[in-house]
Order: C-alpha cells, then structure tokens, then sequence
C-alpha cells in the first residue's frame, strides 16, 4: 500500500518534482562593501576634523561679557592672567582656578602670572586642587557655583581646549548659562594649523578627546545627546543684554 502522497498520470510525466531555483545572493560584508565604508568613515572623520580645527581658529575673546562667577582652568600662564583680568575688571564676582596642583600656592601662581597680581589673588580668588583632568575641572566647578549660588560662568580657557571644557561643564551643570572665553598660545599658530606640526598635532589630540567625550556624554544623556549648545546660547544672550 502506498501511503505517500500520490502523484497524478499528468505529474508523473512530467518527471521529478521540481524546486524552485535559488538565487544566489552576493554577501552582505564583501571586500568592496568594506573597502567603500572604510573610506567613506575616513572622508567623515577628516571633513569633521577640519571644522573642528576651523571652529578652534575662529575662535576668539567676547567683549563686554558679564557673569556671577569666573572659571580658569589651569593649564598655562594665559589662562591665568586672563582669567585675573576679567576679575579685575569686574567680569565676575569671584573666580575659581581649578585643577590647582595641591602643592602650589597662591605666591607660585603670582610667580607665573604677568604683572604684580598677588593683591587679586589674596582677594576674591579660590584655589581648587580636585580636579586631575577635564571631566574633574568640571564636577570641581559645579560645586563651587552651586556652594555661591552662581547660575552663570565665564569659562577661561585655552581655545583648542575651549569645546571639550564647554560640553563637559554643560554636561555637570546644564542649568549653569556659560560664556566661552578662550585664550590663544602664542607658541601655537591656531589660524594656520595645517602649516605648523605642532598645532596640527594638538588638534589631533584634542580631536580625538573630544570626540570620545561627545560620545560618552550622548551615551549618558537620557536622550542620546550632548548639552552643550542651549547653555552657550543662553550665555551669548545674556551677555550681550548685559552689555547694553
């Protein structure tokens, strides 16, 4: 007895079943396939690279900027001394210096700084010695608005170092307004980069620091993005009606 399924007169003339022909497709991940998004990811990183480093050499000092507190992160003598003359002139209220090696004091900074600033340095100036790095710089200043009740800063920094500062201090206090004010290295040529291995090399650096910084912050950000921009907005306005 057969007790498979049957096949009609006009079946089996036909000869054996026949399958449907299957169509071989080319694989997803080929060599051409990974050759093109190696390139393409190069062109990428490249074209963001160049503004990034564009973005650093427009960079430049506000004027008539006006905030609660002052912010200097150290890192060179410029940072310092433009950070005591916005104090002097009355920019801000007080100013913290933070990443402060533990062991120097007030009269190392007053060594390194131009000009006889130990009188402004006894005065509405602290020293903060937390902070190792910029993510530190950061948790170091909020606190310290948060202990005077600031609720806007002007950041002084060097410019290169200016956008990752920006989003790292957005990031720990994203109700604090923040004013850029960048420092320029006169050992460093920022508005020829590409001509000088120095700067270019810097940029690098910094690049590559600040992309790893946007990345862990949008990581972090319960909506998947960097806080930088809407503090520096609402800086930039308040400064300028300020000024008015």
């Amino acid at each position: 007895m057969d007790l498979g399924s049957r096949r009609s007169g006009k079946d089996r003339a036909a000869g054996p079943a026949s399958r449907p022909a299957q169509t071989r497709r080319p694989p997803l991940f080929s060599g051409r396939f990974l050759v093109f998004a190696l390139v393409f990811l190069a062109g990428l990183t490249l074209f963001d690279f160049v503004r990034f480093s564009d973005g650093v050499a427009r960079l430049a000092p506000p004027a008539g900027i006006k905030a609660e507190g002052i912010v200097a992160l150290t890192g060179g003598a410029a940072r310092i001394d433009g950070a005591l003359a916005l104090l002097a002139d009355g920019r801000g209220e007080r100013l913290l210096i933070s990443g402060v090696n533990p062991a120097v004091g007030r009269r190392e900074i007053a060594k390194k700084t131009a000009g006889d600033q130990m009188r402004i340095l006894n005065g509405d100036v602290d020293l903060g010695h937390a902070a190792r790095d910029t993510i530190g710089n950061a948790d170091e200043a909020r606190d310290w608005a948060m202990k005077n009740g600031f609720r806007s800063l002007i950041i002084v920094t060097s410019d290169y170092h200016m956008p990752r500062s920006m989003i790292e201090l957005a990031g720990a206090m994203p109700d604090t307004a923040l004013i850029p004010y960048p420092v320029s290295n006169p050992q460093l040529d920022m508005t020829r980069w590409w001509r000088h291995t120095a700067s270019l090399k810097l940029l690098m650096a910094e690049y590559v620091k600040y992309t790893l910084a946007r990345a862990r912050l949008a990581v972090e950000s319960p909506w998947g993005a960097t806080p930088a921009a809407t503090p520096v907005r609402s800086a930039a306005a308040k400064a300028e009606a300020d000024a008015r």
